[in-house]
């Protein structure tokens, strides 16, 4: 899957493509003075469209028993942060895409409104696609693409390649309010991710070196701002990463930081 104070704060993101089967991270295009529109990673290309029917059914829990998108709409212009991409725009493989269409009309190619998001669909790799769905009042929970599932998470790879749990995409820290409040995301949720990535990790493990990456991207970003890496373990624990060294420790959830309106 694809996603939040003033979305003028966000930090930059690293624009860092490489073929499909290789990742696309969160990626800022500012639109003038609003808010920035972000295409961020999805999953692999390597996997037939078939088998997604499979990869979704093994991962529809909920993120939280709570509605977290009434939280941050609010504050992202009436919209959920993570559905409208007036702030991220979801990509997905081609085999994906080609699954999404075969049992639902809610998703459309995203057409860009400005040069520089024409800019972002050109230079995708051959097998990706950019993506719109009708909005959140519209939403199909079982036809969401694997990004909106994983949102705002992603699996924290170790520089010894351990996957011990998940971190989110710090760069919405000021909009999503589950990033302030780590204590709603349920268990099911968290077995459901990990199953998940695992499965893929098998199956593409380019993946797990992607990842690894975009972990040490965020050591090097929260070794700049000195705070520790909060992360949610693979068992539904609460751990905190020092940055400098890679040390993964036990943390107490209510000692994370909130941040923008909803410190």
């Amino acid at each position: 899957t694809c996603s939040g104070g003033s979305s003028r704060s966000v930090p930059p993101a690293p624009a860092r493509f490489a073929n499909c089967g290789q990742t696309l991270t969160h990626v800022k295009i500012g639109r003038g003075h609003s808010a920035p529109t972000v295409v961020y990673r999805t999953f692999v290309s390597s996997i037939k469209s078939e088998e997604y029917e499979a990869i979704y059914s093994g991962f529809e829990a909920a993120i939280s028993r709570y509605d977290c998108g009434q939280y941050c709409a609010p504050h992202n212009g009436g919209e959920p942060v993570c559905c409208s991409t007036k702030n991220a725009i979801p990509v997905a493989t081609v085999e994906e895409w080609k699954f999404l269409k075969s049992r639902t009309d809610l998703w459309h190619i995203y057409q860009p409104n400005t040069k520089a998001e024409r800019k972002i669909k050109d230079e995708l790799p051959h097998d990706c696609r950019v993506l719109e769905c009708k909005g959140a009042a519209f939403c199909e929970r079982h036809n969401r693409t694997l990004s909106c599932r994983t949102f705002p998470f992603f699996p924290y790879i170790t520089k010894g390649y351990e996957f011990v749990g998940l971190a989110y995409y710090w760069h919405f820290e000021d909009k999503c309010w589950v990033m302030s409040n780590l204590q709603v995301v349920e268990r099911e949720f968290v077995r459901e991710f990990v199953s998940t990535f695992e499965l893929l990790f098998r199956k593409v493990p380019g993946e797990l070196e992607v990842f690894r990456d975009h972990s040490a991207s965020q050591r090097r970003a929260f070794s700049r701002w000195k705070r520790n890496i909060p992360l949610i373990g693979r068992d539904g624990g609460y751990f905190e990463v020092v940055p400098n060294t890679g040390e993964t420790r036990p943390a107490k959830v209510e000692d994370f930081l909130k941040h923008g309106p909803y410190k």
